[in-house]
């Protein structure tokens, strides 16, 4: 029977406050750290791009275009990736409108303020559907994660603002309301 291999015993390494999987073998200390979303709250006028996701979690639900940060690219790279991966989107970002800390998920999102250069969007791999809405004719019953709800919410409180400081998350607010509680 062969031994096992790699990380597989938790200890708590020198100079370090908590345990991380080891491997006895090598040495090899595991370190988990949280992930980094990136996306866009990005608007042709007075209308919001959004895509309903064909991809758990929430699939059949409607969300911002924003996905997890590749290894060797910006935030801000990888926030126009994604909307051109799910919308198919060609934009021009401007700022870093909010930065939402989601330990309970080990998630960090960074969502820019973003404008499309043209109306011309389509489904990525992971989108049933891309629309542009009207604030009104949002579908909020259907929106996928509370994040999306406040970076909806901060994007029209920073209208006519060129500057300020990128929004958090609201006071108050749960982070936990949804299906995988993000």
């Amino acid at each position: 029977m062969q031994k096992p291999s790699g990380p597989r015993e938790k200890i708590i390494p020198e100079g370090d406050d908590r345990e991380r999987l080891s491997c006895p073998d090598c040495g090899y200390i595991r370190y988990d750290n949280p992930k980094i979303i990136v996306g866009v709250v990005a608007t042709w006028e007075d209308r919001y791009l959004m895509c309903r996701r064909a991809i758990n979690p929430r699939k059949g639900l409607w969300t911002l275009p924003a996905g997890f940060m590749e290894i060797g690219e910006t935030s801000a790279a990888g926030a126009a990736r994604e909307a051109y991966e799910e919308a198919r989107a060609d934009l021009s970002l401007d700022r870093l409108l909010c930065l939402y800390d989601l330990p309970h998920i080990s998630q960090l999102q960074l969502l820019y303020r973003a404008t499309l250069n043209s109306p011309d969007i389509s489904c990525g791999p992971e989108s049933l559907d891309v629309g542009l809405f009207r604030w009104a004719d949002i579908p909020w019953d259907d929106i996928a994660f509370p994040t999306v709800h406040w970076a909806l919410h901060h994007h029209r409180d920073a209208i006519g603002q060129d500057v300020f400081p990128p929004f958090g998350n609201p006071p108050g607010a749960s982070a936990r309301m949804g299906g995988d509680g993000n």
